[in-house]
């Protein structure tokens, strides 16, 4: 058994892109979810089931949040508990596209402590712990440097840069960009080849956790949209929207209009 939660989870995170792979452009079954709120694959049913049972054995007392498991309020008591998302990006990944991700975590005391975001496909594994910095395929990686926001590159949906976000207007960023997965579009930013990322709209913790820690590893910030710390196992299991990035991103927090409060 791994000696250290982020060694366990780079070892599942492996296991969980075997399975994924076997499922990947082999058209798998494909079904709806309730809500609105998306797709699900057989593949990512196979991995949550897979994942759940390994790491669960692993680490006994640990709780359980997964995007692909049914939420069992018995993880608030707990202080230490796993954040998966078996498929981050999911619709890619039906799509054939190669930029969906295996998200996994560990947090305790509402903290991520150990991450790991992982690209079968891509054969990247971007990895972190608190504390001792962040890599890509072992090797470290930190976020861009400072520069003016007219030449930056940030990584959202178009949505985010409407007006009525941001007290003058859309933010004066040279390019928008975007990929599939939340977890990609962080770990992008922590390797420094984006400046941030945003997203406006409520975030569900398992799309984040491992890659919020992974930029603030990798020397930058993840706040929620008004610059509070992020605080994982919620009762909601969603922060308040996510600005994450070098320089860059206080820069952002600044501009964006402040929801009003009810």
């Amino acid at each position: 058994m791994p000696a250290s939660d982020l060694a366990l989870l780079k070892e599942a995170a492996r296991e969980a892109g075997v399975i994924a792979l076997r499922h990947f452009r082999a058209s798998p079954e494909v079904w709806d979810k309730p809500g609105d709120a998306g797709p699900v694959s057989e593949a990512d049913l196979e991995v949550d089931r897979m994942l759940r049972h390994e790491l669960l054995a692993a680490r006994q007392g640990y709780g359980w949040l997964s995007e692909e498991t049914d939420d069992d309020p018995a993880r608030l008591g707990t202080e230490r508990l796993f954040i998966v998302d078996p498929i981050d990006g999911t619709r890619a990944f039906l799509e054939g596209s190669e930029d969906w991700a295996i998200s996994l975590a560990t947090a305790r005391a509402g903290r991520i402590t150990a991450g790991v975001v992982y690209l079968p496909a891509r054969k990247l594994m971007f990895a972190a712990h608190r504390g001792g910095g962040a890599t890509l395929n072992g090797k470290p990686i930190c976020v861009a440097d400072d520069r003016p926001l007219e030449a930056a590159d940030i990584l959202a949906t178009r949505p985010n840069f409407a007006p009525e976000h941001w007290i003058s207007g859309s933010p004066p960023a040279a390019r928008r960009s975007f990929r599939s997965s939340l977890a990609y579009r962080l770990c992008l930013v922590a390797e420094g080849r984006y400046d941030a990322m945003l997203t406006l709209r409520p975030a569900w913790e398992w799309d984040i956790a491992a890659g919020s820690l992974i930029v603030t590893e990798a020397k930058g910030q993840a706040t929620d949209r008004v610059g509070r710390p992020l605080i994982f196992n919620s009762q909601s299991a969603q922060v308040d929207g996510l600005v994450a990035g070098g320089p860059a991103q206080p820069k952002l927090i600044d501009l964006l209009v402040r929801p009003t409060l009810a």
